[in-house]
């Protein structure tokens, strides 16, 4: 059988394209707006390991059709190891800030364009997905809608849902194990002893899981599979200058503020 080579980059704008449809189920605005979350998130990532001369394939989008968010998100994969824990740090972080430039603003003015119903009246016709709130989003939307009565919820425009599915998304990656960027994060911080932390990090995640929000189950099957450990970079010697440090101390302030327990939820109609 004859192999066909594919011209390069061609199941990266296959990928692209299915996310653009699939998340184009749930809005055109809203998959307008999540693309460029997500497209920020990875190129972030793609430019810091060009600077850094670190080899690395373009994205790859994860299409997830007929889901609550319509992709599984986005994805670049390195090739090599990593020059120095400098690099690994850069290459970390540029995801995350690069994807909350665009996902704060888009939180704001969506919930601008977002309006509050009484609850009954939303369950009453054919339920509702319930969002958990982040302090991070809870903190926006106290400044637009001020305090909400127990009875009444905003109803989101798909600005916000795609504002609030980058803040998810970010808080996913942000978490401190593996080779997830919070693992990148970690590792250029405290280099192996980091493996405690990730250690302690999904123990944590796992009970969670089983005794709160069951939501969890792939996440943390994914976590005990690739979590536990991180390849060194070839300089292991060299540590990050004070104003890294200060900047993974914020990030990870800023996986606090981003992170929600209970993501999701189902109230059915009264």
């Amino acid at each position: 059988m004859r192999k066909i080579n594919l011209p390069k980059g061609t199941i990266n704008v296959v990928l692209f394209i299915a996310t653009i449809v699939s998340t184009s189920f749930i809005s055109p605005l809203y998959s307008a707006v999540i693309i460029t979350i997500l497209l920020a998130h990875e190129l972030g990532h793609f430019f810091m390991c060009k600077k850094h001369g670190v080899e690395s394939t373009l994205p790859y989008f994860i299409p997830f059709p007929f889901s609550p968010f319509g992709t599984f998100g986005a994805v670049i994969r390195m090739k090599g190891r990593m020059p120095n824990k400098q690099a690994l740090f850069d290459i970390g972080v540029a995801g995350p800030l690069s994807g909350l430039f665009f996902a704060i603003p888009a939180i704001i003015i969506g919930l601008s364009l977002s309006t509050t119903h009484p609850v009954e009246e939303v369950t009453a016709s054919k339920g509702f997905m319930q969002l958990g709130e982040p302090l991070l989003f809870s903190f926006i939307s106290k400044i637009i809608f001020g305090n909400i009565p127990q009875n009444v919820d905003i109803v989101l425009h798909p600005i916000a849902y795609a504002g609030w599915t980058g803040l998810f998304v970010t808080a996913l990656n942000l978490l401190p194990v593996g080779q997830l960027d919070g693992g990148h994060i970690m590792y250029a911080l405290l280099g192996k002893k980091s493996e405690l932390v990730y250690k302690i990090g999904i123990l944590m995640f796992c009970v969670f899981t089983v005794l709160w929000y069951q939501g969890w189950i792939l996440m943390t099957i994914l976590l005990l599979l690739f979590g536990f450990q991180h390849p060194a970079p070839v300089d292991e010697v060299t540590r990050l200058d004070s104003r890294r440090k200060l900047l993974g101390i914020i990030v990870f302030i800023i996986f606090i503020l981003s992170f929600t327990p209970e993501p999701l939820s189902f109230r059915q109609p009264q």
